[in-house]
């Protein structure tokens, strides 16, 4: 086992970038605009997708197509972009969290299950899931205030929302009614969701990047030479495929939930619990109505997926320290 490490090491240095080779100074900076960016591309879809898991059973628009044909009609392009400007100003910090958090500790567990001589694709599935896990919940607690008030702005004009005048307006109306809790709202179902998520995402791209490059020959032959640029972009592009339809079908449900409760009214005291969601869900679509957004979030999940990973790893190899 141990021999087959070496070799797909000496095959592929550039695809597999481990925390101590990385210019961390360039790493952090390239890594800031490079996400920023991404973001801003991808973000309408995440707008359609909340909207998709709020609307009612009595609601004119249920599809995706509506909804959009909705928002351009009554607020235009910038309809698709509500809560943007929070999000992107939180996105840094949040990042930064993540990216330190998933490889140093992916280093640290892929050591570990090296040691127990498991499988490489069995390894790998191990190091990147448990780094997702505890990068996601590291981020949470910058994320989750960020995703309240970015997702409040997204469904406003919908059935049992309030209305704001932009960001800050949001975030004093919620501590108003609610304090600081008020921007923690949903937070349990958050870690729940985006960390099982990002769990089931990196454990599925790090297994399945592996087994790629092993049906390509890489770990088993000594001859290869190491792969192209575009061979790694495509072999990184399916592995985010791959992991995007994993994590999505596992999360979707936890996912709806979660945003019911962060933007929807409760019918008492103004702050549902799991329980009544659940049971509102159940009530307006039967079972079916958990999996509501599944494509937009399939769709969003590939994209940024296979945005994110192939940007990802063209960062680290950018950012190699020079003396390598």
């Amino acid at each position: 086992m141990a021999a087959s490490h070496r070799t797909a090491d000496m095959a592929l240095p550039q695809a597999e970038i481990n925390w101590d080779r990385l210019d961390k100074t360039k790493f952090y900076l390239v890594g800031a605009g490079l996400f920023s960016g991404i973001s801003a591309a991808l973000y309408p879809i995440s707008v359609i997708k909340t909207r998709l898991q709020v609307v009612g059973a009595d609601s004119v628009h249920k599809t995706a197509g509506a909804i959009v044909r909705n928002i351009l009609t009554t607020e235009g392009i910038k309809g698709l972009y509500r809560g943007f400007g929070i999000v992107i100003t939180g996105a840094i910090p949040s990042r930064m969290v993540f990216m330190t958090s998933l490889e140093t500790t992916k280093a640290a567990t892929l050591q570990i299950a090296e040691r127990m001589e498991l499988p490489e694709a069995t390894a790998a599935a191990l190091a990147n899931g448990t780094a997702g896990l505890v990068s996601s919940m590291a981020s949470q607690t910058v994320f989750v205030p960020l995703d309240v008030v970015s997702q409040r702005l997204m469904v406003q004009g919908t059935i049992g929302t309030t209305q704001y005048n932009g960001s800050i307006d949001a975030v004093r109306q919620i501590l108003k009614a609610d304090g600081i809790r008020g921007l923690y709202r949903g937070f349990g179902m958050s870690v729940l969701t985006y960390s099982p998520s990002s769990a089931v995402w990196w454990a599925a791209y790090g297994s399945s990047q592996r087994l790629i490059w092993r049906g390509l020959g890489y770990g088993s032959r000594v001859d290869l030479e190491p792969p192209s640029q575009s061979k790694m972009f495509l072999v990184q592009a399916s592995g985010g495929i791959a992991a995007g339809f994993v994590s999505s079908i596992a999360t979707t449900p936890l996912d709806t939930i979660k945003t019911r409760l962060q933007v929807l009214k409760g019918e008492t005291d103004g702050t549902p619990t799991v329980a009544q969601t659940v049971k509102q869900l159940i009530k307006e679509n039967g079972y079916r109505g958990f999996y509501k957004g599944l494509v937009p979030r399939f769709v969003s999940m590939s994209l940024w997926g296979t945005s994110m990973i192939t940007s990802y790893e063209f960062l680290k190899r950018l950012s190699v320290k020079q003396e390598e």
